[in-house]
């Protein structure tokens, strides 16, 4: 039996590392724009290419190095980047049985432009026709980012978990999800064992007013998602378990550039809970990984091993989870 399936588009990153622009942001510093010089050629410093990406890609990663028999089900083309992407998940020791090869479309992309540490992600997704798979027997599934028509997969996802009740769910909601509201997620987000947003995320599909942390935790809670966990960036995350609140602030190191935080997060804090962690550890497992991970360029590059994990942990004791 597999431990975890994680399933979502596939893409393949490019970073751009620039140093000639500004940033201008509102008064309250939540809202802020990437300014560069319009119709200039703007220099690059350095330019880094990541060949299998995309959320599910990373959870799928980042759960096969801290130790979990891992699959994932992508999309991907009848190209170069579709090779890369399949022959990096086989060094990682990801089964790649279900990833579907599509003749018609090339293998989606994702352009990123990082600046002073942020990064601005410029991503397109392949028109496809998503069929789930028949999957096999497993303890997890993990889902995240998909192209624009992913209402259909949505559907035979969730007829797939009714008929499997003992699945642990993870929903960590991509852009074209954000983008489709909240009522088109709602039965996504009542299965789910675990639905795990950034605090921009949360407030997008929360659109009737501002909202605490608290609230927006409660808020999908009482929608039915038995787990929340909401991260703020170098804020940390907050969750809710129908019960506790806890806040889980980061661990300390070093920020290079932030793309693949969250993923590193979600996907750690699934991994713990597999391995029979309690919540407040699995929070740990999260902050650990995503303080490795925006510590290199890329969302894979700095997701530790298990042992690596361990060693996080314990040398970092006092960072831990406390009850709000």
């Amino acid at each position: 039996m597999l431990d975890i399936i994680t399933i979502g588009e596939s893409l393949r990153d490019v970073f751009y590392m620039i140093h000639d622009a500004t940033v201008s942001c509102s008064i309250h510093k939540d809202r802020c724009l990437l300014c560069l010089e319009y119709a200039e050629k703007i220099p690059v410093d350095s330019v880094v290419k990541i060949p299998a990406a995309g959320n599910s890609a990373n959870a799928a990663v980042s759960a096969s190095r801290l130790g979990l028999k891992t699959a994932l089900v992508s999309w991907v083309g009848k190209d170069f980047a579709g090779d890369q992407i399949r022959e990096a998940l086989k060094k990682e020791k990801v089964h790649e049985k279900f990833i579907i090869i599509d003749a018609k479309k090339p293998t989606s992309e994702s352009t990123v432009i990082n600046f002073q540490g942020e990064r601005t992600q410029l991503v397109y997704f392949q028109p496809r026709s998503y069929i789930l798979p028949t999957l096999p027997a497993c303890r997890a599934i993990y889902y995240s980012a998909m192209g624009i028509d992913h209402a259909r997969m949505d559907l035979q996802l969730l007829t797939h978990l009714k008929k499997n009740p003992n699945i642990l769910f993870a929903f960590q909601p991509g852009t074209t999800h954000i983008r489709a509201g909240l009522d088109a997620n709602k039965k996504l987000i009542a299965r789910s064992d675990f639905f795990i947003l950034n605090k921009e995320e949360a407030h997008h599909l929360l659109s009737d007013g501002d909202r605490t942390m608290l609230n927006m935790l409660e808020a999908f809670h009482h929608i039915g998602a038995k787990q929340i966990i909401i991260t703020d960036g170098p804020n940390g995350a907050d969750a809710f378990d129908g019960t506790t609140h806890f806040h889980m602030p980061i661990f300390p190191g070093k920020v290079i550039e932030r793309t693949g935080a969250g993923d590193a997060f979600a996907s750690s804090v699934i991994s713990a809970t597999l391995q029979k962690k309690k919540l407040a550890e699995a929070l740990r497992y999260g902050s650990a990984n995503s303080a490795s991970v925006v510590g290199q360029v890329g969302p894979q590059a700095g997701l530790v091993h298990l042992n690596e994990m361990k060693r996080i942990l314990k040398k970092n004791m006092k960072v831990c989870a406390h009850i709000v």
